[in-house]
């Protein structure tokens, strides 16, 4: 029986209370479905819809854009979140104070951020319009009910203004259901199901084009042939937004020219049919729009119920998905066991004293996968392994954690086999990476990414390539195989990192943190989650409306480790801090600007501005240094999602909120059909992020550190990024002597700050151990050269760029990572001292 979403989260909250269990205990047991779960923790409600009436009046002193004339000017407007099609005035020519007073509709929902975008543009005949400037104004500001004559005042020097009227009343209809994490909305979605009718065999192969502006599939394409197949099969389906104004457009097979005996020429004929506006089609009624000869073309729209958030494809919400929450219950009984036995103590540990202790490796290609092993394997020989929680990576850390993670219980076996299978593949000739066998299998598997309907770049090839040097043939593995490691919590859950880049953009300007785990893939700022079964696939408006096969964890591996995916920008910031100065050339210029009157501003809502495009040699010069040799492109599972009105006051967003974007609703990554994911090095060398969200609550993060070149300053970039962002993390303070010579080990914390987790900082240094064959014990003359390891001279064996080590350098660096983990058992067991004393007078206390 269908229950009402309130009625069914009543009915659910009766069962917790007949149980007498926590909804997270309930789930465990079998009393609610994930759905239920997900059912109590999203907010889904009804909000009746606007109507907005916007009056484009007159423009005064408008600049001269042309050089003999003044300005043939027209206004565009776009408002994303209510149409998918801008909308324009007509052009007023050759004129410096135009007069328009023409009124435009937009049914809004107010639970959603509305930025009205007014573009003022200068129409050429011969070359592109010039676009001036752009207005940006939030309509939430504006009153109920209320006609408010507006004056925008861009430049002072310039002294030009634009009026314009607005007036926003309720509208009519029945109010509309949305879900929200509080960042962004999923709201109501219709589908339209086209059907195409042949009566009568062509002679000629034809297409019949459909296309629905703003829907997730765009355009569909039927091809019509002389054996009376349709291609694609029927019914065609396209998902759209319901309040977005949605229409279809069809473009039918092109006829013949017919002959004019007047003119002695012939007459092309546009085919095509008048644009149909689908909110104005009955409910579940087969509706003929093309009625010929030949074929038929029916169409039906249904709405896509949604009877609660647990319905959808994708996760809303900023709390661990339910599958890591049990994962946590059952790895704590392993940690604490493992803590009892590290720390001596004389008594159990109960689930709210066991600290969550994190391992947290940066990239650097060969190098970080090699001595990821060392430093596991010194955790696992100190009895430590088991008392962590999380391992997170990027780049070359990733390959060692998919290598281990094959092996269901690989952090309760001895490493040294897995560490020599590894060596093998270091150690292997990579002669034969572009061998014909190997060419012919490389575009074998890219042809078969591509049918399965992925975009391919050259990141995927990468991937296919890394392949080759990790494994002796094809890997099939995949992320979500990874949860049968997880299944009794028996290993630390394994988190990779990526970051989310915008064309046009450097990493210091726009970055999203995304992470992967074998539960989830997931946007750390947004709160929005999908199952690694289901990334890749088309997704709209938080539904799946094409799946595709998951990716194998190759590709994934291109992706986490994106080489390829630098720039001009990047590199000059590596020589010397330029961003601030290619900044100035580059940027597009935004202002804060004048209104008559002026509308207070309360904390959610963005003040007006102008956005003036850069000229066109800032842009060719912006697009030579953000330009990228290739990104990994996949679909985006946040296309059609509409950020919420108070999102920019929501705490977890501002804690995430990392871009010159951010205040710009309408450029974000939601409406992106894409979204290029590149290695997080090309921001900062860590993998951190994912381990401060609060959710976690990591007290012991064991910071191991492979980056080429200074050891220290990641940690001190990563350190200024949390500050910036109100993330709690330990104050990182580091001599001059320490950044030249860093010592193997550092503690830092933060007393009096609950949630900062402490820091155990290991650099990759070649300490004590050119002394100590193990801790305490001297290396004898002729055992020298095995603690001889060059680490990071001009000349050293363990380049980033090095994929090959011979076998000695191998053995070199495993057992160096090694040692400095094991020399610095002191340090470890202090912090794991520290936390659990924590926690426990954390819990007394309250």
């Amino acid at each position: 029986m269908y229950l009402p979403f309130g009625a069914r989260r009543v009915a659910i909250k009766k069962i917790l209370l007949s149980c007498g269990a926590k909804p997270l205990e309930c789930l465990h047991q079998g009393h609610v479905s994930v759905s239920d779960y997900c059912c109590l923790l999203a907010p889904m409600d009804t909000f009746p819809c606007n109507l907005l009436t916007v009056r484009i009046i007159r423009m005064r002193n408008l600049r001269k854009a042309d050089v003999l004339s003044q300005s043939d000017c027209y206004v565009t407007l776009w408002l994303p979140n209510a149409t998918c099609e801008k909308q324009r005035t007509k052009t007023i020519n050759d004129c410096k104070d135009p007069v328009w007073n023409e009124s435009f509709y937009y049914r809004i929902q107010k639970q959603v951020k509305n930025v009205l975008e007014l573009a003022v543009c200068d129409e050429d005949v011969v070359t592109p319009d010039d676009h001036l400037f752009t207005i940006q104004f939030d309509i939430s500001r504006l009153p109920d009910g209320e006609n408010v004559f507006m004056t925008f005042k861009s430049e002072p020097e310039a002294q030009e203004e634009l009026d314009v009227e607005f007036l926003v009343e309720l509208a009519q209809g029945p109010p509309e259901t949305i879900i929200t994490n509080g960042v962004l909305v999923c709201r109501e979605v219709c589908k339209l199901e086209a059907e195409l009718d042949l009566t009568k065999p062509h002679k000629s192969k034809r297409d019949l084009s459909l296309t629905v502006k703003g829907s997730g599939e765009g355009s569909h394409c039927f091809k019509l042939g002389s054996d009376a197949i349709i291609m694609p099969p029927c019914p065609t389906t396209f998902h759209f937004a319901k309040y977005n104004e949605p229409c279809l457009d069809v473009m039918l097979p092109k006829k013949k020219p017919r002959f004019n005996p007047c003119t002695c020429s012939y007459r092309a004929i546009k085919p095509g049919v008048p644009t149909v506006m689908l909110n104005s089609l009955p409910k579940g009624e087969k509706v003929p729009i093309v009625e010929e000869k030949k074929y038929n073309l029916h169409v039906t729209v249904n709405d896509c119920h949604c009877s609660c958030p647990g319905d959808l494809d994708v996760r809303l919400g900023y709390d661990l998905c339910p599958q890591e929450q049990d994962f946590l219950c059952k790895r704590k009984r392993h940690v604490a066991q493992a803590l009892k036995q590290a720390l001596h103590l004389n008594y159990d540990l109960r689930d709210h004293e066991v600290p969550v202790v994190a391992v947290m490796t940066t990239g650097g290609g060969t190098r970080s996968y090699t001595t990821t092993f060392g430093s596991l394997r010194g955790l696992q020989k100190l009895n430590l392994l088991d008392c962590i929680t999380y391992i997170s990576g990027l780049s070359g850390t990733c390959w060692s954690m998919a290598h281990l993670y094959r092996d269901a219980y690989w952090s309760q076996r001895n490493l040294d086999e897995l560490i020599c299978e590894a060596k093998n593949h270091v150690t292997k000739s990579k002669m034969g990476i572009f061998s014909i066998d190997r060419i012919k299998y490389y575009h074998q598997q890219l042809n078969q990414r591509k049918q399965e309907g992925y975009k391919t770049t050259f990141i995927d090839l990468w991937g296919l390539i890394i392949e080759y040097l990790l494994h002796e043939g094809k890997d099939n593995h995949k992320l979500s195989e990874q949860r049968g490691a997880l299944i009794e919590g028996q290993n630390p859950l394994p988190i990779y990192v990526a970051i989310n880049i915008k064309e046009k953009y450097s990493t210091r300007d726009y970055k999203e943190w995304v992470e992967f785990t074998p539960y989830e893939v997931g946007f750390l700022k947004y709160g929005t989650f999908v199952c690694p079964e289901n990334f890749g696939s088309e997704f709209f408006m938080g539904r799946i409306i094409k799946k595709l096969p998951e990716s194998r964890i190759s590709y994934l591996h291109g992706m986490w480790s994106s080489i390829f995916s630098v720039n001009l920008l990047y590199l000059l910031n590596q020589v010397n801090n330029s961003e601030e100065f290619w900044h100035k050339w580059t940027r597009d210029k935004i202002i804060d600007i004048e209104e008559d009157p002026n509308l207070p501003t309360r904390p959610y809502e963005l003040k007006t501005h102008m956005y003036v495009p850069a000229g066109n040699l800032s842009s060719a010069f912006r697009d030579v240094l953000t330009d990228r040799l290739s990104v990994a492109q996949y679909n985006n599972f946040l296309k059609g999602l509409q950020l919420h009105n108070n999102y920019l006051e929501n705490e977890q967003f501002q804690r995430w909120k990392a871009t010159v974007l951010d205040c710009c609703p309408n450029q974000l990554s939601q409406h992106e059909d894409h979204v290029g994911f590149v290695d997080a090095g090309f921001f900062i060398n860590t993998s951190c992020p994912p381990l401060l969200r609060r959710e976690r609550k990591v007290d012991v993060i064991l910071h191991l550190s492979y980056s080429g070149g200074s050891q220290t300053m990641p940690l001190e970039e990563a350190c200024k990024f949390y500050s910036e962002q109100g993330i709690p993390f330990p104050n990182i303070v580091l001599t001059e002597e320490d950044k030249k010579n860093p010592k193997e080990c550092y503690y830092f914390s933060q007393p009096g700050i609950s949630e900062c987790p402490d820091v155990l900082f290991f650099p990759l240094v070649n300490d004590t151990f050119q002394h100590y064959k193990t801790p305490g014990e001297k290396r004898k003359d002729e055992e020298m050269a095995a603690g001889d390891v060059d680490v990071f001279s001009s000349g050293s064996p363990y380049g980033t760029h090095l994929l090959t080590y011979s076998d000695d350098d191998f053995d070199k660096l495993v057992n160096l990572s090694e040692y400095n983990i094991v020399n610095n058992r002191h340090m470890i067991l202090h912090a794991l001292h520290a936390a659990v004393a924590r926690k426990r007078q954390c819990f007394y206390s309250n």
